[in-house]
C-alpha cells in the first residue's frame, strides 16, 4: 500500500521531531533548534541538530539526515509502512484501507490478536496459581525467578482439556475465532479443545510488536513434542517472524551496544539467558532452519548478524544451512557471522554455570561465512589426488556462483581463488620465458626442469603450525626453540608475538593469547587463520588427542617442513645463479647448475 503526500505531511505536521527524537537522545534547546550529542558515533561535543520548524534532524558527526520516519527506520530498524503506522498512531491518524474488504479483514486480524493477549494473561495468571506450582518448580531449576517470568511474559497452559477455552468463551470469544488464531483444535468429531495443555507458554510477537502466536514446552516426558508451536494462522506466519525480534530490534539500536547486529540462538530460553546475561538483542527462529524472510528481517535490525549454535554436529549442520539459504540474498554489509558454543552447552547453561561473562565472550570471536563454506568443502573429503582436488574447486566455484550481487560475487571469488592458491600452490604458467633470442630458456620453461614450477613448499603448512600453536600455547611453551626458528614468511611477525605472549614460561590459556594478540593488531590474521581449523586439528589427530601426542605430531610436521624449506632455499639459489649464468650465455656453468639443480630436486621428491 502507498500512502499519499498529504497523508504523511498530516503526520509530520503533527508530529514534533524533538518530542520523537528527545525520547532516546538527552536535546538541550539552542535558538531555534535542539542540540544534543551524536546517537550514530561517541562524541564529547554536540554535533546532532534537531529542527522542528523545517521537521528534520541532521548529525554533522556522521553526515546522517532525515525526518521522524527515517528516525524509526534508522534506530528501531522499521520499515516505512512500520513506522508510518507508528507515528500515525501516535498522530491520532488510522492508517487510510485499501479498500473496504481489506479494511474488514484488518478488523478482524485485530480481533484475532486480542483474543491472543486475553490468552496470555490466562496463561500468565495460571502459572502464578495453584496449578502452575509444577511449571514453577521446573522454572526455578532453569534459574528463572518470577520477575523473570514476567519479564519475559512466561505463563503456564494448564492440564485440563477446556481451561483456556472455558475461560475465553465466557469472556465472549466466538468458538470460531479461537480456532482460526490456534490456541483451539477443531476434531473431526466432537467439540474443540485447547492445543495447548500441560505446557510452559513463550508469547511470540510479530514485527510491529502484536501477539501473534504462542510456543509451548511440554513438561510431561511422555508429550509427543517438547516444544509445540501455534499453527499457521491469517495473523502468523512462521517462517516471517522471529521470537522477540521487537525487543530485540530496540536493542540492537543502541549505539552503546558492544556487541551489533542480533544475535540468533536457537531456542526460548536461549534466548532469554542472552537478555539475562545483557545481551538483549537475542532473537530465535521457531523451531525451524532460518528462512530468507527471516534473514531479511535480522538484516533489517543491523547489517552482521551472529548465528549462535551449539558445537556438536547439530549445530554445524544447522550453521551450514543458514549459510547456505543466505549465500544469494548477500548485498554489501549484509552477511552472517557465527559463534559456536563449547561442545555439550547452550547458553542456558552456559548462564547458570559459569556467569554473564563467559556467555558474553563467545561472541568476541566470530567467524565469517566465508570461513564457514570453506571450512565444509575443506573437510568434506581428502583433497590427496586431482579427481579430488578437482572436485573441490568445481563445489566452489558452484557456491560462489549463487551469489546475485556481482561486487560480493567477485570478492567471494578472489578470496576463495586465494585459499586455493595457498591450500594447493599456484598453477605452473605454461611456454617458454626467454630473455632474448638464441638464448636458454629460464629454468622451468622445459620439459626437464618441470619441478622448478612448483611452488615455494608449505604455505599450507605454515598456517597449519601457527594456528596449531595458537589452539593450543602448550605446544608452543614445549617447542619454543623449534617455534623460533620455523621460517614462515609474511606470518613470522605473529609468530614472535606469540613468542612474545609466551615468554613468561607458564601456561597461557587460548582465549587468552588471542585476546593478547587481537590488541597487539593481529585480529585479521587470526581470522583469516581460522579458516585452517579443520585440517589443523586432523592433522595433529583429532579432537580427542591428548596434548603428548599432539606435541608429537606438531613436532614432526615442523621437522618435515624445515627440511622442505631447506630445499627449497638451496634450489632457489641454484635458480638465482642458474638463471644470472643464462644472461652470460655460459654453456659450462649452466650445464654444472642444471646438473645441481636435478640432483637437489631427486633428493628432494618423496621415494
Amino acid at each position: 500500500m502507498r500512502l499519499s503526500d498529504d497523508f504523511i505531511d498530516e503526520i509530520k505536521a503533527r508530529i514534533r521531531p524533538s518530542d520523537l527524537i528527545g525520547r532516546s537522545v538527552p536535546l538541550k534547546r539552542q535558538g531555534r533548534e535542539f542540540v544534543g550529542l551524536s546517537p550514530f558515533k561517541k562524541e564529547r561535543t554536540p554535533s546532532f541538530f534537531v529542527n522542528d520548524d523545517k521537521r528534520f534532524y541532521h548529525c554533522f558527526a556522521s553526515g546522517k539526515h532525515g525526518d521522524v520516519f527515517t528516525w524509526l527506520e534508522e534506530m528501531e530498524g522499521l520499515s516505512f509502512m512500520e513506522a508510518a503506522e507508528r507515528l500515525a498512531g501516535e498522530a491520532g491518524l488510522r492508517l487510510p484501507d485499501p479498500d473496504p474488504q481489506a479494511a474488514e479483514k484488518s478488523v478482524h486480524r485485530k480481533s484475532l490478536v486480542e483474543w491472543m493477549e486475553a490468552a496470555q494473561a490466562f496463561y500468565q495468571r495460571a502459572l502464578f496459581g495453584p496449578a502452575g506450582e509444577t511449571a514453577r518448580t521446573y522454572l526455578k531449576s532453569r534459574g528463572l525467578t518470577g520477575e523473570d517470568c514476567r519479564r519475559f511474559g512466561i505463563g503456564y497452559a494448564p492440564d485440563g482439556r477446556t481451561a483456556l477455552k472455558d475461560e475465553l468463551v465466557t469472556a465472549g470469544a466466538p468458538v470460531e475465532d479461537l480456532i482460526e488464531c490456534g490456541l483451539l483444535i477443531q476434531p473431526d468429531t466432537g467439540s474443540p479443545y485447547d492445543r495447548f495443555r500441560d505446557r510452559i507458554m513463550f508469547p511470540i510477537h510479530d514485527p510491529r510488536g502484536r501477539l501473534v502466536a504462542f510456543g509451548g514446552r511440554a513438561l510431561s516426558k511422555e508429550a509427543r513434542a517438547k516444544y509445540l508451536n501455534s499453527p499457521e494462522t491469517p495473523v502468523f506466519h512462521k517462517g516471517s517472524v522471529l521470537y522477540r525480534y521487537p525487543e530485540a530490534r530496540k536493542a540492537a539500536s543502541d549505539p552503546k551496544q558492544d556487541i551489533r547486529g542480533l544475535i540468533v540462538a536457537e531456542g526460548y530460553l536461549d534466548v532469554i539467558a542472552l537478555a539475562r546475561a545483557g545481551l538483549e538483542h537475542g532473537v530465535a527462529p521457531l523451531g525451524t532452519a532460518v528462512t530468507e524472510d527471516q534473514i531479511q528481517l535480522l538484516w533489517r535490525a543491523g547489517g552482521e548478524p551472529v548465528m549462535c549454535l551449539d558445537g556438536d554436529g547439530a549445530g554445524r549442520a544447522a550453521a551450514f544451512k543458514a549459510a547456505d539459504r543466505a549465500l544469494p540474498l548477500l548485498q554489501p554489509g549484509k552477511t552472517l557471522r557465527f559463534a559456536f558454543m563449547p561442545e555439550g552447552k547452550d547458553p542456558d547453561d552456559m548462564l547458570r554455570e559459569e556467569g554473564p561473562n563467559a556467555l558474553r565472550a563467545v561472541f568476541t570471536e566470530t567467524r565469517s561465512l566465508a570461513d564457514l563454506l570453506w571450512e565444509r568443502e575443506v573437510n568434506l573429503e581428502p583433497l590427496d589426488d586431482p579427481d579430488r582436488r578437482a572436485g573441490f574447486r568445481r563445489r566452489i566455484r558452484a557456491l560462489v556462483s549463487q551469489i546475485a550481487d556481482t561486487d560480493i560475487r567477485e570478492e567471494y571469488k578472489r578470496e576463495f581463488d586465494t585459499r586455493m592458491e595457498a591450500l594447493f600452490g599456484a598453477r605452473p604458467k605454461s611456454g617458454f620465458q626467454r630473455r632474448g633470442s638464441g638464448r636458454l630458456p629460464r629454468l622451468g620453461a622445459t620439459p626437464g626442469l618441470k619441478r622448478a614450477a612448483r611452488p615455494a613448499p608449505g604455505a599450507a603448512d605454515a598456517r597449519l603450525l601457527l594456528l596449531a600453536v595458537i589452539e593450543y600455547p602448550d605446544i608452543a611453551l614445549d617447542q619454543v626453540e623449534t617455534l623460533a626458528l620455523l621460517p614462515l614468511g609474511s606470518l613470522d611477525s605473529l609468530r614472535d608475538a606469540v613468542l612474545d605472549a609466551c615468554s613468561s614460561g607458564q601456561s597461557v590459556q587460548t582465549d587468552t593469547l588471542r585476546a593478547r594478540l587481537a590488541e597487539a593488531g593481529y585480529a585479521a590474521m587470526l581470522k583469516r587463520l581460522d579458516g585452517e581449523r579443520g585440517p589443523m586439528r586432523a592433522a595433529l589427530g583429532g579432537n580427542e588427542a591428548s596434548l603428548t601426542s599432539r606435541t608429537e605430531a606438531w613436532t614432526r610436521l615442523a621437522a618435515a617442513y624445515m627440511e622442505r624449506s631447506e630445499a627449497q632455499r638451496r634450489r632457489d639459489e641454484i635458480r638465482a645463479r642458474l638463471n644470472e649464468e643464462i644472461g652470460r650465455d655460459d654453456s659450462e656453468s649452466v650445464r654444472r647448475l642444471v646438473e645441481a639443480w636435478r640432483r637437489e630436486t631427486s633428493r628432494s621428491e618423496p621415494s
